[in-house]
């Protein structure tokens, strides 16, 4: 297992460019980056720029991971340059993503079902639109997945559905299963599973068998009025199970680069809304009980004073904070790899052999 970071949140690709964030990858001593888009890349898929990325991380030592877009049709809207390079049609423009990440090497392709808005209240999620109701996105994005499995199978791709914020791992499970594991995968991310209000370990052995790639972050849960909210820390200061979760995901994938994906915020979970909890038909007792449990311990993580409290924790510029994080969690995540032998396919399998690791 490597630890990389996503180039698009503690280090902005958009504003630092794409050679930049590569740099500062090696620099804070990384073994990869994941940008969220090819576009990032090159916005006109140019295979010569697309070649020079790859190459220079190549002579840096450095793993180089990308995404495409969004697949849910009710949401491409939100990208209109995908649609652009299909003159027109949001799949031909898709299809031409995946033949120039081919190209450059790249064949695991993280791919998102909706976005996150800054709405207030849970409509910011797509998950609770009213003009479109969330098992009909659901319909939609697998009849789009389905059209793109030949160019995927043309070029030797895999999609890599991202288990975000407005999905919940059963959902993703179920579509990688309904169009094929052979060209639909997941894209697993810690810290997302919580806002539906998922154990990460539970949601881990869910996902393990189709995970390809990995966004790592970490979070306390805190109590609200109106039932829970997600508050990101880094790797290692959260309540996230690294040393379950990481010989979980290693059984299946031990080459798995884990890709730091760091940033603030905090997002509600509105566990006592009837609404809510009908809206997640998935959801069984014995996981909400876990995750309640897991608040739980946050807030007694925060009284004895092993975390910092979020109000003063948010007082800290986010410049400076982001850095610290960054080392934080690179550090804490190589910790566990190299106490579980997770860097070692054979010193694994013999931890494993031993009883020193559990994967189960």
């Amino acid at each position: 297992m490597k630890v990389g970071i996503e180039g698009n949140h503690t280090f902005n690709c958009r504003e630092l460019g794409v050679y930049r964030v590569i740099d500062l990858a090696k620099e804070y001593k990384l073994d990869g980056v994941f940008f969220k888009t090819i576009l990032d890349l090159s916005p006109t898929l140019d295979s010569g720029a697309l070649r020079d990325v790859r190459a220079y991380t190549d002579e840096r030592g450095l793993y180089l991971e990308v995404g495409l877009g969004r697949i849910n049709p009710y949401n491409t809207p939100e990208s209109p340059e995908i649609r652009q390079l299909g003159e027109g049609d949001y799949r031909r423009g898709f299809e031409r993503m995946i033949a120039a990440a081919a190209v450059m090497g790249c064949t695991d392709l993280m791919a998102g079902t909706a976005t996150w808005k800054d709405y207030p209240g849970r409509y910011s999620v797509d998950r609770f639109r009213t003009d479109a109701p969330w098992d009909e996105q659901l319909q939609a994005t697998e009849r789009f997945m389905r059209q793109l499995v030949p160019c995927l199978r043309d070029h030797g791709c895999r999609l890599d559905v991202e288990t975000h914020e407005e999905i919940t791992s059963f959902e993703v499970v179920r579509l990688v299963e309904s169009v094929g594991p052979e060209v639909i995968g997941i894209t697993f991310d810690t810290g997302n599973i919580l806002a539906r209000c998922e154990d990460p370990v539970a949601a881990a052995r869910r996902v393990a068998p189709y995970v390809h790639l990995a966004h790592v972050k970490d979070a306390l849960l805190l109590f609200t009025q109106e039932g829970l909210v997600r508050n990101a820390r880094a790797c290692g200061e959260g309540i996230v199970d690294w040393a379950t979760i990481l010989p979980i995901l290693y059984e299946y994938a031990p080459n798995l680069a884990l890709s730091l994906e760091d940033h603030r915020g905090y997002l509600p979970l509105e566990i006592y809304d009837p609404e809510w909890l009908k809206a997640h038909p998935d959801l069984t007792n014995a996981e909400l009980s876990q995750v309640v449990r897991l608040a739980q311990l946050s807030e007694a993580k925060i009284a004895r004073g092993e975390v910092v409290a979020p109000a003063l924790y948010d007082a800290e510029p986010w410049p400076e904070q982001k850095i610290k994080r960054l080392e934080t969690s690179r550090d804490n995540l190589r910790a566990v790899i190299d106490k579980l032998k997770l860097h070692d396919p054979a010193l694994a399998q013999q931890a494993v052999t031993n009883g020193q690791v559990s994967v189960r």
